[in-house]
């Protein structure tokens, strides 16, 4: 937050629009949303914690593929592995 002369607080205008996921995250990296709380609405959120993993045994050479193209995209692995499942039972229930 900016001070003025008189040591009064000002803040920068949370823009409209941003014209980008970038130009959105350049200005939450460098303002904090403290800043802004009077802006903000209050919202209701449902949240289920309860989860369930399964896991499964890959061959070593494969997991490491898996790691390294997952790194491309910018994503887990475990995120790019039910991407990938996804679209083959998608494939599956078509053909069968």
């Amino acid at each position: 937050m900016l001070r003025d002369r008189k040591g009064k607080s000002q803040r920068d205008k949370v823009p409209e629009d941003f014209r980008s996921l970038e130009e959105f995250w350049a200005f939450w990296d460098t303002h904090s949303t403290a800043d802004y709380e009077d802006l903000m609405e209050g919202v209701q959120v449902d949240v289920d914690v309860r989860s369930r993993k399964t896991y499964c045994a890959l061959a070593q050479d494969l997991a490491g593929q898996i790691r390294s193209q997952a790194r491309r995209q910018g994503v887990a692995t475990e995120t790019l592995v039910n991407l990938w499942l996804r679209e083959k039972m998608m494939e599956a229930a078509k053909a069968g």
